[in-house]
Parts: structure tokens; sequence; C-alpha cells
């Protein structure tokens, strides 16, 4: 059995003349949390909507566990897309039985479902008692009633307190324990770094990057400074952020160590009184890219 339960082939949206989604291709494999990160209007929720049946690629392909999506694929999945119908006066118990006996699901796994997302104290009371964090995470209790094989989460912890989310963070790592794969959408990079194995950065519909969420803090930055100043090479190694400093055509190339921005050599070179007549950074780390990405449709 392969372990690519995900595959998408040049995926494709249009919304009259919007392009939704744009010729995406990703591929999700069995055990990852994998992260689906954009900032809002970057495609995460249309993608899903297609993955799920919601609505029509325009063109484009994908199969779930090698086979195209039928049905019976979609019985593996468990999806909380937006927020499930709950009935307000039902308990959380009841309104899980109510939603077993819809989706076919045994009702032996209510119990094991409400203990994942800490519900259990809870599931004699009336649902419009709920905080918004445990109508959340009932959503999520619903998903997995049927037990299946993948989850998929649209930006799980939106509208939640501090604490909320940490709650649900903690339940998704729970999840993935006992085996099952994620999908989680979320224009939070916090999140997907601290949640996440594996994830894609959307923009306007395209992939811009894939890879192991591990990666996102490695690759230094490397800034450009000229300055008019005779002691500028000597002030540039006291930089406690300077790794190594090239010359190269009266530019200096310095490359910080982890951590360190162009933004802080700027104020230790401002300190000493030296205004640069040239600071420019010109490799990014990838952290620096994703929040720039993230930053751009506020």
């Amino acid at each position: 059995m392969s372990d690519v339960v995900l595959s998408i082939n040049k995926l494709t949206k249009n919304f009259g003349k919007l392009c939704a989604v744009n010729q995406l291709d990703l591929e999700v494999r069995r055990g990852q949390i994998f992260g689906m990160l954009g900032p809002n209007g970057s495609g995460k929720t249309t993608t899903l909507g297609m993955l799920m049946g919601v609505t029509n690629p325009t063109s484009g392909s994908f199969t779930w566990f090698g086979e195209a999506a039928t049905h019976h694929t979609r019985k593996k999945i468990g999806a909380v897309l937006e927020h499930p119908i709950f009935y307000p006066y039902l308990s959380g118990q009841k309104n899980l039985e109510l939603n077993a006996m819809v989706k076919g699901a045994d009702p032996a796994n209510i119990a094991k479902v409400l203990d994942i997302v800490e519900l259990s104290a809870r599931k004699d009371d009336k649902y419009k008692t709920y905080s918004l964090g445990m109508k959340q995470r009932l959503a999520i209790a619903s998903a997995l009633v049927s037990d299946p094989i993948i989850l998929i989460l649209d930006e799980p912890t939106n509208g939640l307190d501090p604490m909320g989310i940490a709650e649900i963070r903690e339940i998704v790592k729970r999840i993935a324990a006992d085996g099952k794969t994620i999908i989680l959408a979320s224009h939070l990079l916090d999140e997907v770094q601290k949640v996440c194995s594996h994830f894609a950065v959307l923009r306007k519909g395209k992939l811009m990057h894939s890879g192991p969420v591990d990666e996102v803090g490695k690759g230094e930055e490397t800034v450009e400074v000229m300055a008019y100043h005779d002691d500028l090479a000597v002030l540039l190694q006291e930089f406690i952020g300077s790794g190594s400093i090239k010359k190269e055509n009266g530019v200096y190339q310095v490359t910080m160590k982890d951590g360190f921005h162009s933004q802080d050599l700027n104020k230790f070179l401002f300190e000493k009184g030296i205004v640069t007549s040239h600071l420019a950074t010109k490799k990014k780390t990838l952290e620096k890219q994703f929040l720039e990405i993230l930053a751009e449709a506020h």
C-alpha cells in the first residue's frame, strides 16, 4: 500500500476571471501533519472545498489513496470546514450520537473521541452552554466519530483566545500520535511551525514552497553594506550577529548568524555613528520570506 494519501495534480479553480487556485501540485503522505499556509484569499479554503467535493475543479485532478474521489473515499476523511450543525438544546453527547447516526458511524467511538478532545466531563451539558473553544473541539470530535484515516481542519484556531489555541494544538498533536494524517489550513506561520511536520505555502492560488517544517529556520540572511567610513570592516566584525564577512567591489557581504537580521546590524552601526549609504538584505531566511507573504493580505 502506497504511503501517499493525497496527490494533487495541476488543480485549478476559476471563479469568473479570478483564478483562486492555479495549477496546484501537492502530495501528502501517511502520518504527516500537513499545513497549508497562506494569507486570506490565497486559495486554501477553495482547495479544501475541491478535495471534499464541495466545489468542482475547473481543471486538474487529485486522488485520495491512489484513486479518484468517490463517496467511498470520502468516508475515510473527516473534515471541519465550516461550523457543523449542532443542536443548541442537546448535549454534546446527544449531538455526537445524531452525527454518528447520519454518518453511519459506530456510536461506540463517541466515548473515545470525547476523551481525545477533552469534553468527557462536559458531555451531558447543552451545546449552547459551551465556550467557543469547546464548540470547536466538539466539531473536531464530530469529524473523528467515523474513525477517518485523514482529518482536515480549516483554520481550527480562528477566533479562539490563547488558551483555546493551545488546547486545539495539543489535541491536533494527540490525534496525529494516534496514527491519523492531518491536513490543516492556517494563515499563521507560528501555528504551522508548532503543530505541523510538513507544509506548503500558497499565495494567490499558487504554490510558493513545499517541504518539511524544520527547514523554516534554516538558511541565513545575507546583508550588503556600504558606508563611507574607514573602520567599517572592523565594526562589522565587532557586531555579534556577524557570521562571515566578504568584500566584493567595495561592498561588504555580511552573513548573519541565526536570528539576526539587517535591521539589527543597521541599529548597531547607527549607534556607532555610522550612517550606511547602502544596506540591503540579499538573501532572506525562509521564515522571513513566509512572514512577508502572510502579511500581504492585510
